[in-house]
């Protein structure tokens, strides 16, 4: 195949992957502040969970391929490259305040789905029956997240402040049209990765640790380096924080789920990567509950400790 015509078909697909994703959050948060959710909130769910659409779409139609590697790479190099790329990033701009809620509930939790994930990928392989049981934590922990907006919902600031969104249907409208470029870019994003992957002989879940899960996290990037900029420092590292739970209990949920057969974790991903995961999702841990913040050594700290980590993967 055509190198030119693959690299078109990874651009666009990006592209496409990007625009779709922007449609499809712009249409959904705009609904959801019709509701009068807080600003932290709408991070954590709609936002985090629509800008983690693309590796969603990205990944079901790897995993139906039978594309394991691809499905799981996308995933463990999306969680690492939104914190240490994204937060890093934004930090860096700006020093990120953390509330209350994420530092007693939603870091702890993104820090334990992690560390469930390196463990269920242990042994080489994650069964269809581990993926249902992250399946089953993503509805959990979206019915959590439904309870604290009922409960934001008694503050009549934000009900104001969200009131006014556009006309409901104009948002629905973006909503569809957002989906259909998604599932569109996925399947010219999977194209791509796989005919590079397969041209230059290197391994599928390299190329999926790097050039997808950085193309598929580009959503994320725009959406909280904006909410930095803007002061809407809760939206953007809410949906960091979203966005991994969301990739491990509901994209790799799903794909295990669907796919033919258990879904591979190859020796690297086993030895490196998923450690890597883990230890950069549980050292927030700490970091948010003693000084309250993220700021800017840390976020340099990051930005480095990714540059070394691609340096490793080059070498590989």
């Amino acid at each position: 195949m055509n190198l030119f015509i693959i690299i078109i078909a990874l651009i666009t697909g990006g592209v496409v992957l990007g625009y779709g994703a922007d449609l499809f959050v712009n249409g959904a948060s705009k609904l959801a502040r019709r509701l009068g959710i807080s600003p932290l909130v709408i991070g954590l769910t709609v936002v985090a969970f629509g800008t983690s659409a693309p590796e969603m779409a990205v990944n079901i139609l790897a995993a139906a391929q039978g594309n394991s590697a691809i499905a799981m790479g996308n995933v463990v190099g999306s969680n690492i490259f939104n914190i240490m790329i994204i937060l890093g990033a934004c930090s860096f701009i700006r020093p990120l305040m953390v509330g209350t809620q994420l530092t007693k509930i939603d870091i702890p939790i993104m820090a334990g789905t992690s560390a469930l994930c390196w463990w269920f990928g242990r042994d080489g392989l994650l069964q269809a029956w581990e993926a249902a049981i992250f399946f089953v934590g993503i509805i959990g922990y979206t019915a959590l997240q439904v309870k604290l907006a009922l409960q934001e919902r008694q503050n009549q600031e934000y009900q104001q402040e969200f009131s006014q969104s556009g006309p409901a249907g104009r948002n629905i409208l973006l909503l569809i049209i957002g989906l259909v470029l998604l599932v569109v870019g996925a399947k010219l994003f999977v194209y791509g990765a796989v005919e590079i992957a397969r041209l230059f002989g290197i391994s599928e879940s390299v190329i999926a640790l790097t050039i997808v899960s950085a193309g598929t996290s580009l959503p994320e990037v725009a959406t909280s380096v904006a909410a930095t900029m803007k002061g809407e420092k809760e939206i953007a590292i809410g949906n960091v924080v979203g966005s991994n739970i969301f990739n491990i209990l509901a994209v790799l949920g799903i794909s295990g789920v669907i796919s033919p057969s258990p879904l591979l974790v190859d020796q690297f991903m086993q030895n490196i990567d998923l450690p890597i995961m883990l230890l950069v999702a549980a050292t927030m841990y700490p970091l948010v509950k003693w000084r309250k913040s993220i700021e800017r050594p840390v976020g340099a700290v990051y930005l480095l400790g990714y540059i070394a980590y691609l340096v490793n993967l080059i070498s590989r």
